[in-house]
């Protein structure tokens, strides 16, 4: 018989990046009284990983849970980025109900639109949460309606459409049920999510099912799958079968060593869940997401919706430059292929294949954001290795035309500056679609839709037109018939000639003919990229040149040479400048551009039979 179980609500926080979604779970973990009053919090204390904490984004879910009136909630804070999607989508299996964060400035954006379609398709019954209504420029009123069109533009029936609305300062801690009035706490939210949010329902006396929406994986105990109850209940040393929607041949017999719910930020271990528990499953090194755990007598997966495919593509290639291996502790091909094996234990968007050279691997992601994270991960870990430039994934349709997937973008710039936006979007195969007056007429919002390689390399060009002013978003937008080709750089580069360190006379020299990358005394090889010309050609030149010194002195012979300081690529510009026969050497010290073939009349002569 089916029953509710009125004590656990669990839900998920959705929202377009930087939309305030963990500083939200923050305060509702204060509030709930997670903390000691004198314990000291970090900010943002569910982005627990390096890159999250230093770039502010989140990038995994995270599971969490606190208590408020003698009810358990179960949250998920998930990423916002739209390349990190795959996290959202699989999570929303593991929930009753969603709350949605909007931003009372920047209103409905386009992961916002991403994020909500897959929750209606659920049919999961949505809290909409505009939040920063203290910002200055705050417009709440007005992002109600844009989020209730966005509703109807989806198609919502009416239950969703008759969805609550609270305003919120998730900074300040304070909530309400009406723009007009300044709450005192979080207290409306939670009454919110108790009366709107369903309680889980399922058969406490049917067989146990369990399905595994995340995995966790720790050094000591292997991989942890975390799913929810779904009937039955599961209990320490049960046996239980694994099986999965997809793979109907798939039935392996395990025993479950240890279980865990989650209560505030920690794991607490318990002998038994029943259902709508949100569990953490230990000793079970052969679960994957999307498996069902179920009792022997009655095995029946849980159907679990099929990720979004991977969209762009990256050759992770062994070291092989003449300065390899100096600078990692994992250089051979068999590390790289454990890591990045390793890395699809968690990573359910993420695709590796091997390929016929065993020193390269072919991975796909969702976007360039993706992949820099999991190459910034590796490096840090003492990973080193060479990257190609990222390149999309190209599908056909039945008559065998080729197909490109494309995204939408969304820019908001400074009045002055959206020609040269449209101008350069223009030349990448994008099209205008849409263009309208924000922020009290000081600013334009384009919308456009172009190829998604046309957004390759160009992030760092939009910074540099819109002097740091603009702001791009960007969501797939399915595939569409191949839009022709497109020229990423217009500039060269400049090749070291001969291998060495770097001299300051040499270096002078070279910063005539354009940006140097290098400063000196940094060792640099043949076929090394050390800077960027003002022309479309490459350059070779020789920054380990050394003046030659005669025994008559010229008048200008002693005066200090001056060196305008060298352009230091990040890890993301360095990717978005790289060409098609370039390489990204990445080592834990140092990030070096490359050319494939080092030897330049090697390089000449395959220029020529291109």
């Amino acid at each position: 018989m089916v029953q509710k179980n009125e004590k656990i609500r669990n839900v998920a926080i959705i929202a377009h990046v930087d939309h305030g979604k963990t500083t939200l779970v923050d305060e509702l973990l204060k509030q709930s009284g997670v903390f000691r009053e004198n314990q000291e919090v970090a900010e943002r204390v569910m982005d627990s990983g390096d890159i999250e904490r230093e770039r502010g984004i989140t990038i995994l879910s995270k599971n969490t849970a606190v208590t408020y009136k003698d009810t358990k909630i179960n949250i998920i804070d998930t990423p916002g980025h739209a390349d990190f999607g795959g996290e959202v989508e699989r999570v929303l299996k593991m929930v009753n109900g969603v709350v949605l964060v909007v931003d009372a400035f920047e209103g409905a954006m386009p992961q916002t639109k991403f994020v909500l379609r897959k929750a209606l398709e659920l049919k999961l019954p949505v809290v909409v949460c505009i939040n920063k209504i203290d910002r200055p420029e705050a417009r709440p009123d007005e992002v109600v309606d844009e989020v209730l069109e966005l509703f109807l533009e989806l198609d919502a029936d009416d239950s969703q459409l008759d969805c609550p609305f609270v305003f919120a300062s998730a900074k300040e801690g304070k909530a309400s049920l009406s723009s007009d009035e300044e709450g005192t706490s979080m207290e409306p939210l939670f009454e919110t999510i108790l009366e709107y949010i369903p309680a889980p329902e399922g058969d406490p006396e049917a067989g146990t099912q369990v399905l595994i929406s995340t995995i966790d994986y720790n050094e000591y105990v292997g991989r942890i799958g975390v799913g929810k109850v779904d009937n039955g209940k599961i209990s320490v040393n049960q046996e239980v079968v694994i099986c999965n929607h997809h793979e109907p041949d798939k039935q392996v017999k395990v025993k479950v060593s240890k279980l865990y719910e989650f209560d505030g930020l920690n794991k607490v271990e318990v002998k038994e869940a029943g259902i709508g528990s949100i569990v953490a499953i230990s000793g079970i090194s052969d679960i994957h997401i999307g498996d069902t755990l179920c009792s022997p007598e009655d095995v029946k997966p849980i159907p679990f919706q099929k990720i979004s495919e991977p969209t762009i593509a990256m050759d992770f290639i062994v070291n092989d430059s003449p300065l390899a291996g100096q600078e990692g502790k994992y250089v051979t091909s068999r590390h790289l292929r454990d890591r990045l094996f390793r890395e699809l234990n968690t990573d359910v968007s993420l695709r590796v294949e091997e390929t016929e050279d065993t020193e390269r691997f072919k991975v796909s992601g969702r976007g360039e954001l993706h992949l820099s994270v999991l190459i910034e991960n590796m490096r840090r870990e003492g990973y080193e290795f060479a990257v190609s430039k990222a390149e999309v994934l190209y599908h056909e349709d039945e008559n065998g035309k080729k197909l490109e997937p494309m995204e939408l973008a969304y820019i908001d710039v400074p009045n002055d500056y959206s020609g040269a936006v449209i101008e350069k979007l223009g030349q990448r195969k994008g099209e205008l679609r849409n263009m309208s007056s924000i922020s009290g007429g000081t600013y334009t919002r384009l919308e456009f839709s172009i190829p998604a390689r046309g957004l390759i390399g160009y992030r760092g060009e939009f910074l540099t037109d819109t002097k740091g002013n603009g702001i791009i978003n960007t969501v797939f937008d399915g595939y569409a018939p191949y839009k022709g080709d497109i020229q990423y750089r217009k500039q060269g580069s400049l090749i070291a000639f001969e291998p060495g360190e770097a001299i300051t006379y040499g270096l002078f020299n070279a910063q005539e003919r354009g940006t140097l990358f290098i400063g000196p005394g940094e060792k640099v090889y043949a076929g090394m990229v050390v800077g960027q010309t003002g022309k479309a050609e490459d350059i070779e030149i020789n920054v380990c040149k050394k003046k030659q010194l005669t025994n008559t002195r010229s008048s200008s012979a002693d005066e200090a040479l001056r060196l305008t300081p060298p352009r230091i690529l990040s890890l993301e510009q360095a990717l978005d400048f790289i060409d098609t026969d370039e390489l990204l050497e990445v080592t834990p010290v140092n990030l070096r551009i490359r050319k494939k073939i080092l030897d330049h009349r090697l390089r000449k002569r395959a220029g020529f039979t291109n």
